[in-house]
């Protein structure tokens, strides 16, 4: 699948969902905090802080972003770029945990005949944040994740912030295992390179 249609698959299933697709922002936002934008969730930073309504109660967008917090990792690991775009799905008061949680795991997973990236949900590892009881209940409990395929992270990994004063907190992130040719078994906390960050759910 190539990179046009993974983005247009992600665009068309959160607009089914409820969601306003809304275009990227300039890479050059008017924020004193940030020379670039570097997640896809500080354009609605404003309706995040109550500083600003939003006109729509679910959004969805693939907004540029330039990241420069680990650029010594560019071009040593497959996993770390300066300039990327970040697919997102936003709730404003909505939905929480549980919808999102589903709504991440339906796209991943159904199949590619019904708008899905036809993902096997084997090979699926979601992370938690360490007293996160209720994701972690929701992956076992509701997705049907085996409890050894669910792992337990610290404020290092499983903690979001944008890396300045503002909306952070407990995330829950899916890696995908790319196989034993690429690193030793153990799930994310073993091998962040055989398992591949996919999704990260703030």
């Amino acid at each position: 699948m190539q990179t046009h249609e993974i983005r247009r698959r992600f665009l068309d299933h959160f607009v089914k969902a409820g969601h306003t697709e809304v275009a990227s922002a300039s890479l050059l936002l008017d924020d004193p905090n940030l020379l670039f934008v570097n997640a896809g969730m500080v354009p609605f930073v404003p309706f995040f802080l109550g500083q600003e309504t939003a006109p729509y109660s679910r959004a969805t967008s693939v907004q540029k972003c330039v990241r420069t917090l680990d650029i010594e990792e560019v071009g040593i690991t497959t996993r770390h770029n300066t300039f990327f775009q970040m697919a997102g799905n936003f709730s404003f008061g909505d939905y929480f945990k549980r919808e999102a949680i589903n709504f991440a795991w339906s796209l991943l997973t159904n199949p590619v005949s019904e708008g899905g990236y036809g993902i096997d949900p084997t090979k699926l590892w979601p992370t938690v944040y360490l007293d996160d009881d209720e994701a972690e209940s929701i992956w076992r409990d509701e997705i049907g994740v085996p409890a050894e395929r669910i792992q337990r992270r610290g404020m290092k990994d499983n903690y979001w912030s944008m890396g300045i004063p503002g909306p952070c907190g407990p995330c829950s992130e899916i890696f995908y295992d790319r196989g034993p040719e690429y690193g030793v078994e153990g799930g994310p906390e073993a091998d962040e390179d055989r398992y591949i960050e996919i999704w990260n759910l703030v």
